[in-house]
């Protein structure tokens, strides 16, 4: 089984992006919180990497931004591609595949969001 359930603030403004086909894909940094506290009583912060594809990427795009908060539920991600300098990078990320936008918000914004269409790698993304 493969399932990961974040709750955190975005670390930057989101990276939306579309593939030469056209879809979508965003990708981002989730800051999630450490729930014990290190030798020095203090809280260390993970940050998470993670990507949404396809419609759920504009709708989370359109309603979020650096320090939102935010429900991810997704799959670990494993990934690697070489760099212009010929190097193999590894990645490891968050599919996302269902969110929640948790905020104080107008009624307007969507609460909660779960993706329909199924998640689908594009290839010649070098991210």
């Amino acid at each position: 089984m493969n399932t990961v359930n974040l709750i955190g603030r975005l670390g930057k403004d989101n990276d939306l992006r579309y593939t030469q086909s056209g879809k979508a894909v965003l990708s981002n940094t989730l800051a999630v919180t450490r729930k014990f506290k290190n030798a020095n009583g203090e809280k260390e912060t993970d940050w998470i990497n993670f990507v949404i594809w396809g419609k759920g990427a504009e709708i989370f795009s359109n309603y979020t931004h650096k320090g939102s908060q935010v429900g991810l539920v997704g799959s670990i991600q494993t990934r690697n591609y070489d760099n212009k300098q010929g190097q193999k990078v590894y990645v490891t990320e968050v599919n996302v595949t269902d969110f929640d936008f948790l905020d104080s918000k107008s009624d307007s914004q969507p609460k909660h969001e779960q993706i329909e269409e199924p998640i689908i790698e594009d290839d010649s993304l070098p991210f």
